[in-house]
């Protein structure tokens, strides 16, 4: 049986296999990749891919940021209704966090960049959620990049 790697128009193939079946392609690539076959790789997807992979990992930061900003924002502004689903959703998303950043060191900056963003869409929500008006909380962050991601801080 042939595989699709022993066709003499692999570069061809791929390209419409990549739009044919996806994890085939995927398959493909990584055994060209492998084998150093670079000159049969479908090179206009594989960088399209790549980058993909890139703003997806932008795209984690900054909602894990977000979330993770939204429920310090109620626990500081709404301590009556503190829950223990409120520290785990702190907690969780702060180790999403440092677990990007220990796998990829540059997203910090990223995080750093976006953090006054991700903040202003947190403040928007925790109105939302907590059904008050947005002008309740600060419009600059009430927390420190340190403390956003800080295990032990929890805002009084």
């Amino acid at each position: 049986m042939k595989s699709p790697t022993d066709t003499p128009q692999n570069a061809i193939d791929l390209a419409t296999l990549y739009d044919r079946d996806f994890y085939l392609w995927i398959e493909t690539t990584s055994k060209l990749l492998r084998d150093g076959k670079l000159h049969e790789l479908d090179i206009d997807n594989l960088a399209e891919e790549i980058e993909t992979m890139g703003r997806s990992e932008k795209r984690a930061i900054a909602s894990n940021l977000e979330i993770l900003l939204t429920h310090l924002l109620k626990y500081k502004y709404q301590p009556e209704k503190r829950t223990n689903s409120w520290q785990y959703t702190i907690y969780e998303h702060r180790k999403r966090l440092r677990k990007a950043f220990q796998e990829s060191p540059s997203l910090r900056r990223y995080f750093e960049t976006v953090f006054a963003e991700c903040y202003r869409e947190a403040r928007n929500l925790a109105a939302i959620e907590m059904g008050v008006d947005r002008d309740r909380f600060p419009v600059s962050s009430p927390f420190s990049l340190e403390e956003t991601l800080d295990s032990d801080y929890l805002p009084v």
